[in-house]
């Protein structure tokens, strides 16, 4: 004899399908509509503060928000990019495949596929170029706030891709950075020079610095051993140049005579 009891209670196991069903439910629809302050906030947080999206709406996979380099969390220094920026995130077999549209400094999306490995992650870069002001720079806090630079940042990639495994970061393909009318505030002389920065990726990237044309003469070269660069250079001002750019020269190195050497790592 069947009771009453036992029509109006649902077997057990009928109950955790349920219940699993409605935790699968829930968990796709936070993902699918996480907020895109998720995502700013944990950008702000790996980046230590220097890059921060500012009012950012929409959600992780489609959103769009204000770009701002800063010098550090509450940092004196803040550079905005001007207009916003709009990206889209969808997943891939093995990753994840990022655009980024920056009207202001991009004429074609800026994209990527981020793949993660055993010990860390890559960002394989589609080929491309863009254009930054150079007053961003000063976001990043020192050297660059004191030398607070204006002009314009060309960069080209070719076949470039970023590696990580643990601590130890490497670079493959190549690129390029054209400085153009640069100027420093540490300096009456508008623009200094132009100059052409080029990084080379494989068992041991390298770097070159060359000067194009100018006032200020900058070269240099460096090796990225895989966690710091090595970087020997020097400055020296064009003839007739040097009172203009004493100052400058005292600061951004170590003086000898009338050159400036610079050296990183």
């Amino acid at each position: 004899m069947v009771t009453r009891a036992a029509l109006s209670s649902p077997p057990a196991a009928g109950w955790r399908w349920a219940v699993l069903g409605i935790l699968i439910g829930a968990a796709a629809a936070l993902s699918l509509f996480a907020p895109a302050r998720w995502l700013a906030a944990a950008l702000a947080q790996w980046s230590n503060g220097h890059l921060q999206l500012v009012n950012a709406r929409g959600t992780i996979w489609n959103g769009t928000a204000g770009v701002v380099f800063s010098s550090g969390a509450g940092g004196a220094e803040s550079i905005s990019l001007p207009g916003m920026l709009g990206w889209t995130l969808r997943p891939r077999w093995g990753g994840m495949a990022v655009a980024l549209d920056l009207p202001c400094c991009a004429a074609q999306p800026l994209q990527f596929k981020a793949l993660p490995r055993p010990k860390g992650f890559e960002l394989d870069w589609r080929d491309g170029q863009s254009r930054w002001p150079a007053a961003m720079l000063s976001g990043f806090g020192a050297p660059w706030n004191t030398l607070k630079p204006e002009g314009v940042l060309n960069i080209a990639m070719q076949a470039f891709v970023m590696r990580w495994n643990g601590p130890q970061l490497a670079l493959a393909g190549r690129a390029t950075l054209d400085a153009i009318d640069i100027s420093s505030s540490l300096s009456t002389l508008r623009p200094m020079g132009s100059y052409h920065l080029a990084l080379e990726g494989g068992p041991s990237p390298t770097l070159l610095l060359t000067t194009r044309e100018g006032s200020l003469q900058l070269n240099g070269s460096g090796r990225w051993n895989g966690t710091a660069l090595h970087f020997d250079g020097e400055a020296s001002a064009a003839s007739g140049r040097e009172d203009a750019l004493s100052n400058l020269l005292n600061i951004i190195g170590r003086r000898e005579g009338a050159r400036s050497l610079i050296t990183l790592g």
